[in-house]
């Protein structure tokens, strides 16, 4: 690993991510300074990572490092999405220049686009952690698409698990934003694959007592470079997240995402294809690739906000009926 981060790496969050962060830094040999909010939390995520985590939330520490020492320049924030917003905004104040930002970025678009305006400020670097763009089975996916000459067509898939959604105890507007919140882990994972969407016909119809805009989601559209793609979701109804591809030469399909399904030209057959997968199963998939690229200057796998916010108004778009673009 090229690493041309030298000082800590500030972690805001002692929960469950924070704790898969903390495993892949200390693996890299990258010492950090982890804050969480209550003490429980903090607690656990001591006795788990054998590194003490600073209780009281993030304002309580900048507080407590005014005049004495300054804060570290880059930090990952992992914690709820309700809290992306306010602790990243908090670092930014502070001057902290480079953010490794859980998806989405904040609970709906407001909460991107004033990240977005106070990162360009403050002339800090904010990239947004979709850890799907660097699972091994996207990384081939991407090899083979290059291979091809191109994607041709694709359709997506992002049918979530609305029983259990329905019966937990996440903060209600972040389920109402709930595409937003967690289904674009696959969106953004098709539109990294294949190109950023230019024109949309949506469709939806449905309702559920925890996202009453709609439960079922249709439509079609094209790239910027004319490439057609469809999409579904159903979430009154069984399913999973999954990506089909289509080059000349094969036809690609991720369900789950974390393997590779190949199609060749002339048959029948599906093949799952043999990945470099190890980083991936030693840790959260995906999340060893996504710190090592933030570590260094620059990748050009890792999403800047401001591609996020221009994302949203597509992303909302497939919630509601009618033709964008």
């Amino acid at each position: 690993m090229s690493d041309h981060i030298a000082e800590p790496i500030l972690l805001v969050g002692a929960g469950k991510i924070a704790i898969e962060y903390a495993k892949v830094l200390t693996d890299l040999n990258k010492s950090y300074i982890c804050v969480g909010r209550s003490e429980f939390s903090a607690s656990t995520f001591t006795k788990t990572t054998g590194v003490r985590a600073e209780a009281g939330g993030i304002d309580t520490f900048i507080k407590g490092r005014k005049g004495r020492d300054s804060l570290p320049s880059n930090a990952i924030v992992a914690v709820n999405v309700e809290q992306l917003y306010p602790v990243t905004l908090s670092l930014l104040e502070s001057g902290v220049k480079k953010i490794l930002l859980e998806k989405p970025g904040g609970v709906d678009g407001q909460e991107i686009k004033k990240i977005t305006e106070k990162a360009r400020q403050k002339n800090a670097t904010v990239y947004v952690a979709y850890n799907r763009r660097f699972y091994a089975s996207t990384i081939r996916a991407k090899e083979i698409i290059e291979a091809d000459g191109g994607i041709t067509s694709f359709h997506f898939d992002f049918t979530e698990l609305s029983h259990l959604i329905a019966s937990s105890t996440i903060n209600a507007k972040v389920k109402e934003n709930w595409l937003l919140a967690n289904s674009t882990h696959v969106t953004d994972t098709a539109f990294y694959l294949c190109g950023e969407p230019d024109t949309l016909v949506c469709h939806t119809s449905g309702t559920l007592d925890w996202h009453p805009s709609a439960s079922i989601f249709s439509g079609a559209g094209k790239t910027m470079k004319g490439v057609p793609f469809s999409y579904h979701a159903n979430w009154s109804s069984p399913g999973r997240w999954g990506i089909w591809l289509m080059t000349k030469n094969h036809r690609l399909i991720l369900q789950p995402m974390e393997e590779l399904y190949i199609q060749k030209a002339a048959s029948f057959q599906y093949e799952k294809e043999e990945l470099d997968n190890k980083n991936d199963l030693d840790y959260k998939p995906g999340f060893y690739n996504m710190i090592d690229a933030f570590l260094k200057d620059s990748d050009p796998r890792l999403l800047p906000i401001e591609d996020q916010q221009r994302r949203v108004k597509s992303y909302y778009d497939l919630i509601k009926n009618g033709r964008s673009r």
